[in-house]
């Protein structure tokens, strides 16, 4: 499904990874990768990121947002052939991968763009669900008469986020109130 948004491009392609092999990339990414929850810093004061994270990547690729510097850990081979898989269907080389951990309905993550310098200008970001589906919503930073845009994003689909769209769009994770099982989200991204 291709969206055309006012200034931005959203692609979903659900069942990018078959339901089989999506269970298999979640449980292993669920023991295999060295989840953290580090503490952000959010009007003067500091909380728990509600969610678990981690970074990998080429090295030298560090990230830096809201006041977190990662630096990458070493690609494993599963997230190597994660990569090659997006890189393919986005037609676009990524060096790195923030993964969320959300572990049930209230774990979440805030209104937020991906727009930090080492990103470059428009850049391309490509999502990979894995786990309980949720609801992903958009709002237009600057045009409140532009429709907010909800994805549901389900297990095993793939989310490239192109063009304009981190300049002038803001996205969430928000939380729920429903019983609801983990989900990782693996942001696939370039940094220059």
């Amino acid at each position: 499904m291709n969206i055309e948004l006012q200034d931005g491009h959203i692609q979903l392609i659900e069942e990018f990874i078959p339901q089989k092999q999506a269970d298999l990339y979640l449980q292993a990414l669920l023991e295999q990768v060295q989840w953290e929850q580090r503490s952000i810093r959010l009007f003067g004061k500091s909380f728990l990121q509600p969610r678990l994270t981690a970074w990998y990547g080429d090295p030298q690729k560090t990230y830096t947002y809201s006041g977190i510097s990662w630096e990458p850990l070493p690609w494993t081979p599963l997230l190597l052939e994660m990569k090659d898989r997006v890189e393919q269907a986005a037609q676009h080389p990524f060096n790195s991968v923030l993964l969320n951990l959300y572990r049930n309905g209230q774990d979440s993550m805030g209104w937020h763009s991906d727009d930090e310098p080492e990103l470059g200008k428009n850049p391309c970001i490509a999502s990979v669900s894995l786990g309980q589906s949720r609801t992903f919503h958009l709002r237009h930073r600057s045009r409140p008469q532009a429709k907010p845009l909800h994805l549901l994003l389900t297990h095993g689909s793939l989310l490239l986020m192109q063009g304009s769209l981190q300049h002038h769009w803001k996205h969430q994770l928000p939380k729920s109130r429903k019983k609801m099982g983990p989900r990782i989200n693996l942001t696939f991204r370039y940094i220059h």
